[in-house]
């Protein structure tokens, strides 16, 4: 028989299914029932619900409630610090089994083979990669990247089976200005997904920037901003990654009305979040728990998503749908029990079964060797732009402090928190390096740097000490990029990320255990925040309001200009 005569005979009955889950409940978030009976699975698909089936395998699911596997709508895999291999292993048994990632930071680092190496890697994984096309490398004409794609770069890797359209498109200027560059490349995917990234756009350029044919945004951080968003056509995604917390201020949006509207994403989440809190399991526990309705929250979590990305052979546990089901113990609380992804258990044994791609990007950071004199910040005004550090948010605010010039330097001053950020470009473009001010880290000493640095994923350093900042940047050198933090001299902890600087090769626990060291050693400097890490990443991308800082100096987001 054909695969398809298969999948017939079996969903009726005729033959044995591959698989039964037997004894537990499907919760049909169609129409708000539940179906007790068996699953039977024929390969990657389910082919029947409910009733009782035979099967060459058969797994025990008793007192479990069988809903879909979770989709994160949008994230940056290499956020993680781990490969999509490790990835994999990290979030799949969480109940993810659909991820719809944008590689632009490796794209921005190495170009097109940063997205082959995606593509290539989703080939092998448990769980479902979904590789949308990186729209902005760079982001803007205000940083230094390591590369840049335009529209007849992305071509060649158009037709993917992993694809879906053109992931984030962050330059909104570019699109509701009609940039020529930014035209070509919407026109090579009209009529096709396009993802949105437009913080606090609204009226006019909000109905300019969704008639590009625009559909999805993960920027919106207020049910104010959430709900024109969604007036106007787009599905609006939760966000709740490491450091842009976005659950709280839009839960009270999410309701039976919304959730057809309406997904869950993470955008960046590091393995430490991970281990502490949970994936999306989290944000469905914590959405129920903040009142919402847990048929909205398990949608957006699942069928909503597939609906907004046209992934119309998942979302729900139902014949002829891929079988990608989650087992739950506890709806509430969304305790994973057990996860099918594409009808394979997940465990060790089948992540030890996938195939594997070489890792690329190594020995990416050919940064210029600095010393404490090139963090000097010379100036002849005293009056200074402060970027402010929002915790929680990406968003920052733009302040103003009079700092006073010695020997023509304008020195860090903790006891204000006004600290020194710098970032040095790393490609071996140009050897820029930009100083400035930043305030929320709550450092007393020593200096953090960093290769993960959005999106152009130059160096990132801040610091009270000049010295310092020099040992811990001229560190990220020496282990391919990373994380580093010093202090009197002394590295206090580090993450080796050979992967473009970027991402880790060793296991997710590894990585995990590293970020614990390193969280600690940041704390010791006084550091007040709770993801120092990628927080100063953020600080460096020129598309998210309103005050930030690349190698070509101080961005005003807000006038999407440079200003020193």
């Amino acid at each position: 028989m054909t695969d398809l005569e298969t999948r017939i005979a079996q969903g009726r009955g005729d033959e044995p299914a591959d698989l039964v889950l037997r004894g537990g409940t499907v919760w049909d978030l169609v129409t708000d029932t539940h179906v007790p009976g068996d699953v039977a699975i024929c390969g990657d698909t389910i082919v029947g619900i409910g009733g009782s089936y035979e099967g060459r395998s058969i797994v025990d699911v008793t007192g479990m409630t069988l809903v879909p596997g979770f989709i994160d709508t949008h994230l940056h895999i290499e956020s993680s610090l781990v490969t999509p291999f490790e990835f994999d292993r990290c979030v799949t048994p969480l109940g993810v089994t659909t991820a719809i990632c944008d590689p632009h930071e490796i794209a921005n680092v190495i170009g097109t083979d940063g997205i082959r190496y995606f593509q290539q890697a989703s080939q092998h994984t448990l769980m479902d990669i979904r590789v949308q096309l990186s729209s902005c490398v760079p982001s803007t004409d205000m940083e230094t990247a390591g590369a840049r794609i335009e529209a007849a770069d992305l071509r060649p890797v158009m037709g993917h089976p992993s694809g879906i359209g053109l992931a984030e498109f962050m330059n909104y200027p570019g699109v509701i200005h009609r940039d020529p560059a930014a035209i070509a490349k919407l026109q090579l995917f009209e009529g096709g997904h396009i993802d949105g990234h437009c913080p606090l756009l609204s009226g006019h350029d909000l109905n300019a920037y969704v008639a590009a044919g625009i559909r999805t945004e993960h920027e919106a951080t207020t049910a104010e901003e959430a709900r024109e968003k969604l007036q106007k056509g787009m599905r609006v995604l939760i966000r709740e990654g490491s450091v842009s917390k976005d659950l709280h201020a839009l839960q009270p949006l999410l309701s039976l009305t919304t959730a057809p509207y309406m997904g869950l994403c993470t955008d960046d989440r590091n393995p430490l979040d991970i281990g502490e809190e949970g994936h999306l399991n989290f944000m469905v526990s914590e959405l129920i728990r903040l009142g919402t309705p847990p048929l909205a929250a398990y949608r957006a979590a699942s069928l909503s998503g597939a609906e907004a990305f046209s992934l119309k052979d998942r979302g729900q546990v139902a014949p002829g749908r891929r079988a990608d089901i989650v087992a739950l113990s506890d709806v509430d609380a969304c305790t994973v029990e057990m996860v099918f992804a594409g009808g394979v258990r997940v465990c060790e044994a089948a992540f030890a079964t996938r195939g594997h791609v070489a890792p690329v990007g190594r020995n990416s950071v050919k940064a210029p060797r600095v010393t404490a004199d090139s963090f000097r910040a010379t100036a002849n005004r005293e009056n200074t732009d402060v970027i402010g550090i929002v915790e929680g948010k990406i968003i920052t605010e733009h302040l103003h402090e009079t700092v006073p010039i010695l020997d023509g330097d304008k020195r860090p001053d903790p006891a204000r928190d006004l600290v020194r950020i710098a970032v040095i470009e790393r490609h071996g473009k140009n050897g820029n390096i930009a100083t400035g001010f930043v305030r929320g880290f709550g450092l007393r000493a020593g200096a953090i740097a960093s290769t993960v640095c959005h999106d152009h994923h130059n160096i990132a350093c801040v610091g009270v000490d000049y010295a310092d900042m020099a040992l811990a940047a001229n560190r990220l050198s020496e282990i391919e990029g990373g994380f580093v933090v010093a202090r009197a001299g002394k590295v206090l902890a580090e993450l080796p990320l050979p992967v473009a600087g970027l991402m880790s090769l060793a296991p997710f626990e590894e990585v995990r255990h590293a970020l614990e060291d390193l969280r600690a050693a940041a704390k010791s400097l006084g550091v007040t925040l709770n993801e120092p890490f990628l927080q100063l990443a953020f600080l460096a991308l020129p598309v998210i309001p309103a005050l930030k800082i690349t190698d070509r100096g101080m961005v005003d987001v807000t006038r999407f200009q440079l200003i020193g």
